[in-house]
This record gives C-alpha cells, structure tokens and sequence, in this order.
C-alpha cells in the first residue's frame, strides 16, 4: 500500500495486523517444505521484523469468510492519527455517470497564488480491503517534503464493486483534479499517480485508462509493488520461497477473483482490469516501479518494466534484495526502507521538477 512508509508507523502495523494483511506470514499454500528456506533469504535488516511477528506464523489464507470478518472489526482504533499539518479535507465529488459520489482526501493546497504538482495516491489493500485514511501520514509527508497537492480517493472496493468501478472511481477524482487546477493551484501538466500493492495496480490501470481516453496528461506513475497479473498465484506458480511472508498466491487469487468477477487466471477477464494482460504499452507515463526480490509480485514487476522499456516508456526498477511485501512500513527506519523510499520520492520530485 502507499506513500512516505517512514510515517506509516505503529498505526498502519496495527491496523494490517489486525485485518491480518501485510504481515510477515507464512502462507497456509507453502504447505510443502521449500527446498529454499524463505526465512534464510530475508533481508537482515528485516529479520527483527519476523521474529517480533512470529505469533502470526501459520496464519490460514484469507478468505471470503476471514474478509467478511476482518471487515465487522471497528478498525477506527487501528487508523493512525493524522498530523496537524498539512490539514485534511474530506470532499464528495461527483462519480462516474451512474455511479455513486466518490470521497477523497486533500490536502496540501495553498492558496499563495503558486501553482504546484499534483499527486493522486490510491491505497492499497488487495483491492478488497483497505482505506485512504490508513494511509494518510504518508501523503502528508509527501506534501511536505515535495510540496505538492494530494488527493486521495476512497474507491469502492470488490467483490460488492466489480471492475470498473473501482476504476471510474480513481478516474473520477483525477478528473476532479484536472476540472479544478486553477482553483486547487495545481499545474495540470504536473500531476502523478502513486500507489503500491493493489493501489499500485489500480494507478497502472488507470494511466492506461487516461491514455486511451485521451483527456488528461499524467506526467509520471510510481508503483510500489503493484499488483499487476491475476495469472500469479493462479494459473502461474512462483518458488514456493517467494511470497511467503507478506502476501500469499491464495490471497492474491482471492484479491483478483473479487475485483474480476471471474476466477482469477481465467482465459478472458474484463478488458483493461489487468495491466500486465494489456498489450499495447506503449505512450504510457514515466514510471518507476519498485519491489522486493521474495516478494509475491517480483516476477510480474519485472516483467511489466521490461515490456515497459521495450514499448519506449522511460522506466525505473528497483529490486530490494530480501525485502518481502511491505517491509517498508513494518521497518520504515531501516536503511533498506529509508533508500527505497527515497528513490520513489527522488523520482517524483525530477518529474516534478522538468518543464511542464
């Protein structure tokens, strides 16, 4: 999920360990001993994280019965409490025709004649969980160190909400942003998509979605571990040492069937609900993805990079070694989480900072 780890914090930790997302677990589909011991490729620097965490070992793949569960928790107590500044706006904008309102969140907005960059952040979750206001600290921080308009939209979630709806909701609210830059002070030429795991996903979607529709520039996508191929953990295997902790295969074919509509793997999926099935990348933003080398999506990440540079799009891949899926917010101050995010953040600003 999501920007700025290093003010993530105690808030996100809990709220992830509470619904049981994101934490180093060993997913129940590695029944079979690897012939790689996962824990032995870890980071050391992340190796604190899973021995403070070895109570949720064994945990059961989630579920619909466990999302349905994890969902009827009060979650208000696990949300991280926002900083005083930069301040927060709640905002209902228009949805798609036909579609409901859509809430978003913004902050950062200035009204001292400048205009500024723009930042749509789309959080995370397995497109089946999470919420923008778990993740607000990072946008917070990324207001301030780069001095920018965010928006964050709270998308409606699957399986009540199947593709596209959680697209036309993202689409909505960047073109909120794009309607009201002179009012928001934003340079319409300068606005970026950023999101990791599943909201890494919808922001390829959506870049792919704003190209074909010909209606709003994007000047660059960061993608955080994205969730790109519904073949992984499906149809499409990886080493039983790669996805253990984090997120599992089981959990991910559970995340794309409830976005789909159709089992995850499936010969013939809603046109444009998948990023790495779409075949023309080609015109697509500057973009950075990062990810860890045992996490789930390493395979499909690269993958997407490599098809990414092969169609002309000025791309950036950073593989963490031993980094797992979302070690960056369970060990936001080590060093291997500080450089990570300052990579993604040091290529947001140089877009940013071009001619528009």
């Amino acid at each position: 999920m999501l920007v700025s780890r290093r003010a993530f914090g105690a808030g996100v930790t809990a709220l992830m360990a509470a619904s049981g997302l994101g934490l180093p677990a060993i997913a129940a589909d590695t029944a079979a001993a690897p012939a790689i011991d996962p824990a032995a490729l870890v980071n050391p620097e992340l190796r604190p994280i899973l021995e403070a965490m070895k109570s949720r070992m064994n945990m059961p793949p989630l579920t619909a019965e466990r999302l349905k569960q994890i969902r009827s928790m009060p979650m208000t107590a696990f949300l991280p409490k926002p900083l005083a500044e930069p301040a927060i706006v709640e905002k209902m904008i228009p949805g798609h025709a036909g579609d409901p309102d859509v809430k978003i969140l913004l902050m950062g907005q200035k009204q001292d004649g400048k205009t500024r960059p723009a930042v749509l952040y789309i959080h995370g979750g397995g497109y089946i969980l999470g919420s923008a206001w778990a993740e607000v600290l990072g946008a917070q921080r990324l207001c301030t160190d780069l001095d920018c308009v965010v928006v964050m939209p709270e998308y409606r979630l699957a399986p009540e909400t199947r593709f596209p709806g959680s697209l036309e909701d993202n689409y909505a609210a960047l073109q909120w942003i794009y309607t009201n830059a002179d009012s928001l002070g934003v340079d319409r030429n300068r606005i970026a998509l950023v999101g990791g795991s599943a909201g890494g996903g919808h922001a390829a979607a959506l870049a792919i979605a704003a190209r074909d529709r010909g209606e709003i520039p994007i000047c660059c996508q960061v993608l955080i571990y994205p969730m790109l191929d519904d073949h992984t953990g499906s149809t499409h295997m990886l080493p039983p040492f790669i996805g253990t902790f984090g997120w599992s295969a089981s959990d991910n074919k559970l995340g794309w069937t409830s976005l789909l509509g159709v089992p995850a793997g499936s010969k013939t999926v809603p046109a444009g609900a998948v990023p790495a099935r779409v075949k023309d990348l080609s015109r697509l933003p500057p973009t950075f993805i990062g990810v860890g080398t045992i996490d789930l999506f390493v395979e499909e990440d690269i993958e997407y990079a490599k098809r990414l540079v092969l169609a002309g799009v000025p791309t950036e891949m950073m593989l963490v070694p031993g980094a797992f899926h979302g070690f960056d917010q369970m060990a936001p101050q080590s060093r291997i989480a500080k450089e990570f995010t300052a990579a993604w953040e040091s290529e947001l600003s140089a877009r940013f900072a071009l001619p528009s």
